[in-house]
């Protein structure tokens, strides 16, 4: 999905979540939900979107209609020594896709 694909979608309401994932590295892609399953981002050139911060991610959706999006970052308690059998859960914490200031 491109971002004029992400952008009819939002207008006709279909998107039902919109993550920001942070990637090893310090980047970030993008990935919106319709119909209960993910459809990541891709440039120009099909590849995977990336944006180098949350402020890049805010100016390039702008334009769009959309309320809110999710911060998230996978688990770490796997690559953590000692620390047993735990649920791996993602931490995702609600954002606005608009700039704050």
């Amino acid at each position: 999905m491109n971002l004029h694909q992400l952008h009819l979608e939002a207008i006709a309401g279909r998107v039902e979540e919109l993550n920001l994932i942070g990637i090893e590295g310090g980047d970030y892609l993008l990935e919106a939900c319709l119909d209960g399953k993910p459809h990541p981002l891709a440039d120009a050139q099909g590849q995977r979107l990336r944006v180098r911060s949350v402020t890049e991610a805010r100016e390039l959706l702008q334009a769009l209609p959309i309320e809110s999006m999710n911060l998230v970052h996978w688990s770490v308690q796997d690559e953590m020594c000692g620390m047993g059998v735990h649920p791996e859960e993602d931490i995702k914490v609600a954002i606005s896709p608009h700039p704050t200031w």
